[in-house]
């Protein structure tokens, strides 16, 4: 059995089925592919991405191998701007957002040297955002870009977050406005929906949707990939760990509203952390029509979606508990984002379920509490 139709659980079904497994997929939405689901705007014509904008992007040749497989991926460059005072600006922070942001014409190496000037040289060792950024980029561009922003999104002071956050976002030397710097870039032609439905296309595999996982329903199956969250499994009885979730706020335009497919908005005072037009996803595409998102992060309640994992010092201590009760499991895996409570692009989601799934066939059957380490 596994539970959740998302990324994690099509493609470890796959992968057993083709080995003449049958495998039982319970999903307790009505609809396939997990957070990364995609639909046509009835109204539009336009791809949605129904929870938020994906992207795929990745070093793993295999992996894009593997999704192509399945649909056929076109080239897609993200392209992120930001508007913050009066002007709009490119992401991530790169030589023409230096330049314009200080209204200078600079080298590389002159601007270099000009935000080492403007850095906070006595932080050595930067133990939070705000610190990462000051030491790095200096407090203007921290203001301008940075701290409006992670405050709305993570619901928290800078201050409050580790310097491992912020280490994710290049800092760039050059005019290069790519938002990723993978080898393999793109979007599905027609979108994510369609790549897990062909992945769960297998005689071995039955799909149940708009059913709710329970324990008790696992006495006949050899073993479950869990990828639902840990917590869940236990039935949060030791508190519930802590996610953002979104909210999303949907309009429509007749033509184009914004001229690319995300606009950042860095202060903290514009209560959205960004708008979506999601025609801007598929450009090979035309509609005069446009549907746009605004998103409003917040914290995660029972009964909403959880999207980002805190990971906080309280919410690595209880998240060690669930582990420890984990790992004395039997006949359970725990797998994806919300199963091992890690962010996790989809690459990297695909990478560890295509290997959870090859383990679990040389070792016949045999298989850890988790296939990879949440700790």
């Amino acid at each position: 059995m596994i539970v959740g139709a998302g990324l994690s659980g099509a493609v470890i079904g796959r992968r057993l089925a083709e080995q003449g497994m049958t495998v039982h997929i319970v999903e307790q939405r009505s609809h396939v592919a997990g957070n990364c689901y995609t639909q046509r705007d009835p109204e539009t014509g336009v791809m949605v991405h129904v929870y938020g904008p994906h992207i795929f992007h990745t070093d793993d040749a295999e992996v894009w191998n593997y999704v192509n497989k399945f649909g056929n991926f076109r080239p897609y460059l993200n392209r992120v701007k930001i508007t913050s005072g009066d002007a709009v600006y490119s992401l991530p922070v790169n030589l023409h957002t230096i330049n314009q942001f200080y209204g200078k014409t600079m080298r590389p190496t002159e601007a270099k040297a000009f935000l080492e000037a403007q850095a906070d040289t006595s932080i050595t060792d930067p133990q939070t955002f705000e610190e990462q950024a000051l030491r790095f980029v200096g407090p203007d561009l921290y203001e301008a870009f940075f701290k409006g922003y992670t405050q709305k999104q993570w619901g928290c002071s800078p201050q409050a977050l580790p310097a491992s956050i912020l280490k994710r976002l290049p800092i760039r030397f050059n005019y290069d406005d790519n938002y990723f710097f993978h080898k393999f870039q793109g979007m599905p032609e027609n979108g994510y929906t369609e790549i897990v439905e062909r992945i769960l296309d297998h005689e071995n595999i039955h799909v149940e949707l708009n059913t709710c996982f329970d324990r008790t329903d696992v006495n006949d199956v050899d073993h479950v990939f869990y990828s639902g969250p840990i917590d869940g499994w236990f039935g949060y009885d030791l508190g519930r760990l802590g996610y953002r979730t979104l909210d999303f706020e949907r309009f429509t335009h007749n033509g184009d509203w914004q001229g690319c497919a995300v606009m950042n908005y860095g202060e903290a005072h514009v209560p959205f952390t960004r708008i979506t037009e999601h025609k801007h996803f598929a450009p090979w595409e035309e509609h005069e029509g446009s549907v746009l998102y605004r998103e409003y992060s917040r914290a995660c309640g029972p009964g909403d979606i959880p999207y980002y994992p805190i990971r906080q010092v309280e919410e690595r201590a209880l998240l060690r508990e669930y582990v420890d009760r984990a790992q004395a499991e039997a006949g359970v895996t725990f797998v994806g984002r919300l199963g091992t409570y890690r962010y996790l692009d989809m690459d990297v989601t695909i990478r560890e379920a295509l290997d959870c799934a090859d383990k679990f066939l040389r070792n016949g059957g045999e298989m850890p509490a988790f296939s990879a380490p949440p700790l």
